[in-house]
């Protein structure tokens, strides 16, 4: 499982649409996360199967730094940001591990041959 907190929707799209390209996703291509009106943090979630790889998804522009939440078994955790990797700079902020399962709160950050460019 993904989640996002705290970035805008564009954002939000841009990283679920880079996971989109690697992996099976519960959404479809076409559910763009959309802002809320109303007091309190939206929060964007989304679960990916990661046991077949289909690509790899390449550079996208963040507006700023996007934290996110991934959940689940450590080999699919450790898919998740292998994934990223191909397409934003990523930062380690935390980690939590149990018996099975175990979750990473990473930082993502636009690459930087992306900036400047128009890559999503």
């Amino acid at each position: 499982m993904v989640e996002l907190e705290g970035c805008t929707a564009e954002d939000a799209h841009a990283v679920f649409s880079a996971l989109r390209t690697s992996f099976a996703c519960d959404r479809a291509a076409d559910d763009v996360p959309a802002e809320l009106a109303g007091p309190g943090a939206t929060v964007w979630t989304s679960t990916f199967d990661v046991s077949e790889r289909r690509a790899e998804a390449g550079p996208r522009r963040l507006k700023g730094p996007v934290v996110v939440s991934l959940q689940g078994g450590y080999w699919a955790v450790d898919q998740l940001c292998n994934a990223l990797r191909t397409a934003f700079v990523v930062r380690v902020l935390g980690t939590a591990a149990g018996d099975q399962e175990k979750e990473v709160e990473l930082r993502l950050e636009t690459l930087p041959q992306t900036v400047g460019r128009g890559a999503n």
